[in-house]
């Protein structure tokens, strides 16, 4: 998604954000998030962005292995992305319309002690240099897979898409737009954000969206008599 303020490196974001947390909410480099903000405390979140650098930081509430959240809900996973507010309009009924475009995964490094209604955090982008690169890894997705999985699942659900906009979508785009629209959980979202390449992310999802098939094939079998 091209935007007016690109950034070419980590040095260009600033290490303190505010943080969006939301369950299952996955937002990926140079791909967009609609959002609709109605809580207070977010609504003076997206003033106070718009004031400053544009800029919020959406992350996940952490999770353990059996999928419970951590410290109430109140603990945040260990990665999340940045994104810059490419598109805002206002309802009328207090609640912001907007879009965020991703520009970077970064690690949090601390939630800092703040007295505005929404969180903040110290982040650091350096681990995460090749997602100021538009398509970096892009060449190495195995596209074939990707889609043959794509179009199984949609056969097993009898659903539909826009397949010439699909086989025109570059690699980049095609495997985060699936991976940020795909119908799973927490922990499979978050595993997708971390995934270390794009190549490895669209792994990643074949292998996620096989194994949802198949655990809904498993349920639908009839027991012999």
């Amino acid at each position: 998604m091209p935007i007016n303020r690109p950034y070419g490196s980590p040095s260009e974001l600033p290490s303190l954000i505010p943080l969006f947390p939301l369950e299952g909410v996955l937002l990926l480099p140079h791909s967009q998030l609609p959002l609709n903000v109605f809580e207070p405390r977010y609504v003076e979140m997206i003033d106070a962005a718009l004031a400053g650098g544009r800029l919020i930081g959406m992350i996940q509430p952490a999770f353990d292995l059996a999928g419970r959240p951590l410290e109430g809900g109140k603990a945040l996973a260990g990665v999340g992305c940045v994104g810059r507010i490419t598109e805002i309009a206002e309802s009328g009924d207090g609640r912001y319309l907007l879009a965020l475009t991703g520009i970077a995964r970064f690690r949090l490094v601390k939630e800092l002690e703040v007295d505005t209604p929404f969180r903040q955090g110290e982040v650091d982008f350096e681990a995460f240099r090749d997602d100021f690169t538009p398509g970096f890894g892009a060449e190495a997705v195995d596209r074939g897979a990707l889609l043959r999985t794509l179009a199984d699942y949609l056969d097993a659900n009898e659903l539909e898409a826009d397949w010439e906009g699909i086989k025109n979508a570059p690699n980049e785009a095609l495997v985060n737009a699936l991976a940020m629209m795909a119908p799973f959980g927490p922990r499979e979202k978050q595993a997708l954000l971390e995934a270390a390449t794009l190549a490895a992310r669209a792994e990643m999802l074949i292998a996620v969206t096989q194994m949802s098939m198949a655990r809904t094939a498993g349920d639908g079998d009839t027991p012999l008599q």
